[in-house]
């Protein structure tokens, strides 16, 4: 297997990153749980507080198997477990490069790498993300990402003691904070607000213009706010959709994680659905005789659990944001997130 890493070291963009369970489950069967587990900060209580940071509600999180419930660990740490997991495991790494040229002529796929290498392989899939190049490539304009009109503000500030698992903020519609513990030393703050399109954060004062957002609100988010001095320090990016809704292959040629369905960061299930489509993947490969039937089984088995993903979490910013929602989303919202956590510690 080779890997074509656009990105020109092992890094990740980003802050940190929630792994539930039916993540860390994959991250057990792939044999790296316990180097995620070192790594970042594991938790089982999901704690509601109001403005002042006074707790409201205590929800304990559900288990897969015996799977941790929860792990925040940071992005760039990840990445470097997944590597030495990948090379461990015999995987070829190039770094820096992307595919210029691909031919599928159905018994195999000749490529062409941005580095002039060339190869054939018997399957291309593409993990690129929302903006995935490859999608384009397979469908063209089709399935561009769809901004929802709100965008995720976070950063990085020391753990506060109290902070031993995530808390989640609430001042009505109007805001939610979320301080999320990466590893003994450090949390990330995170914000969802709706912002325009063309709004970007300005680079001297990013830090204040969180600040404002998040004026409401004192205690433990406001010790966090005060300790972002650094403008530079506050990662934004907007929340945007993908639903590739013709088979997620070409050939083949396959999509996954964000590339074929990427969903709003609500219930936490972004990066877990991606390795779980990478863990199936690889499971169908090696049950189905042959290359088709095996991605006919694969998102036979895929699409209806990410697509309730997607679905789910599209409610969830509505109903936070005041948007109407459709009679669908709310036979979905009765479920709640507590309710989702529980539906996706079931079997993938």
């Amino acid at each position: 297997m080779e890997v074509a890493e656009l990105r020109d070291e092992v890094d990740a963009l980003g802050v940190g990153i929630i792994q539930p369970s039916n993540a860390l489950h994959v991250m057990r069967e792939i044999g790296v749980l316990d180097d995620c587990l070192e790594a970042g900060f594991e938790w089982e209580v999901l704690t509601i507080a109001d403005p002042a940071g006074n707790t409201l509600a205590e929800i304990p999180q559900p288990r897969m198997g015996d799977a941790p419930s929860n792990n925040g660990i940071p992005r760039p740490a990840l990445a470097r477990v997944l590597n030495s997991a990948a090379v461990g495991a015999g995987a070829v790494i190039r770094f820096g490069t992307t595919i210029t040229e691909l031919a599928d002529d159905g018994s195999g796929v000749d490529v062409t790498l941005s580095d002039g290498s060339s190869g054939r392989w018997d399957l291309v899939a593409g993990f690129d993300g929302i903006g995935s190049p490859l999608r384009t490539r397979l469908y063209g304009d089709r399935y561009a990402p769809e901004y929802t009109g709100f965008a995720n503000w976070r950063v990085t500030v020391p753990r506060q003691p109290r902070v031993r698992g995530v808390v989640m903020g609430t001042a009505g519609k109007d805001a939610k904070a979320l301080l999320t513990p990466i590893t003994e030393e450090l949390m990330y703050l995170g914000a969802v607000f709706a912002e325009s399109a063309d709004f970007r954060p300005d680079p001297e004062r990013a830090n204040e213009q969180l600040g404002e957002r998040l004026s409401m609100f004192t205690g433990p988010v406001a010790e966090a706010l005060a300790a972002v001095t650094d403008p530079a320090s506050v990662v934004y990016s907007r929340i945007s959709q993908v639903t590739v809704e013709e088979p997620w292959h070409v050939g083949r040629v396959v999509l996954a994680g964000d590339a074929a369905h990427a969903s709003t960061p609500h219930i936490a299930q972004g990066a877990a659905m991606a390795v779980e489509d990478a863990l199936v993947l690889a499971e169908a490969l090696d049950a189905e005789a042959g290359v088709a039937a095996a991605l006919e089984a694969w998102e036979a088995r895929r699409r209806p659990r990410a697509m309730w993903v997607q679905a789910m979490s599209r409610a969830v910013l509505k109903q936070e944001t005041g948007n109407e929602t459709t009679p669908e989303e709310d036979e979905l919202l009765k479920i709640g997130i507590p309710g989702a956590a529980h539906v996706l510690v079931k079997p993938y």
